[in-house]
């Protein structure tokens, strides 16, 4: 029982020190954004995550968590850092531990996987994303952006709110958009294309000082002026 306690408190320090450490919760907190609520689909992905866990490390797994009752609060601790990811961002990072570790993951290495590598991608991280956004001319749709999500992410902040904010406060805004449609991009999603503003069927010429002498006249005579 010791044994399970000591897992127990480690698990503790290892959620105060991603909430300290972790870009997304930083950027969650500057903005003191509302908690998110549990949802069953949370707490779904999380079964899933740890019955994947069991079938991939089954000793390791079967020896870290052999205590029930320290298991369901384990389960609690991990619900309540992960909650800030979307279920399927969950589960592609359960899958990415599998893959790439032979190992037991801890809680931090979950959540590195969680939050995933936006490059990987052709995504920018986010302050290069911010001042693409607030770089990129008018019409916005009409810009070429290195990726849809930064004009998105754009267009979700208000551009106007980016051009007349500083950054200190207009960057942990841009963030949380930003990051959640990263997010969608690393889960799967193909974002398209904003809609270019269509060019005229004609372009008007402004007529030459001759030209418009020559209809003057025209209309004179017209009207017998």
């Amino acid at each position: 029982m010791s044994d399970s306690n000591q897992l127990l408190d480690q698990v503790q320090r290892e959620i105060e020190a991603s909430s300290k450490t972790s870009p997304t919760a930083a950027g969650q907190a500057e903005q003191t954004e509302p908690r998110r609520q549990v949802t069953d689909a949370h707490i779904d992905a999380l079964n899933e995550v740890f019955a994947l866990f069991r079938i991939n490390y089954h000793n390791q797994y079967y020896k870290a968590y052999s205590d029930a009752a320290v298991l369901g609060q384990i389960k609690k601790l991990w619900l309540d850092s992960l909650l800030r990811f979307e279920p399927e961002t969950i589960r592609r990072g359960a899958r990415e531990v599998i893959e790439t570790s032979e190992f037991l993951p801890t809680l931090n290495k979950m959540i590195n996987a969680c939050q995933g590598d936006p490059k990987k991608h052709g995504l920018k991280d986010s302050h290069a994303a911010y001042v693409e956004a607030c770089q990129a001319p008018s019409p916005k749709a009409a810009f070429k952006w290195s990726h849809p999500a930064v004009y998105y992410a754009g267009k979700a902040a208000d551009w106007y709110f980016l051009a007349s904010s500083s950054e200190r406060q207009a960057f942990p805004v841009f963030e949380q958009h930003y990051k959640r449609y990263c997010e969608r991009v690393m889960n799967g999603e193909t974002l398209t294309p904003p809609d270019t503003p269509a060019l005229p069927e004609s372009v008007e010429v402004p007529l030459s000082k001759e030209e418009n002498k020559k209809r003057l006249d025209a209309l004179r005579k017209e009207l017998d002026l």
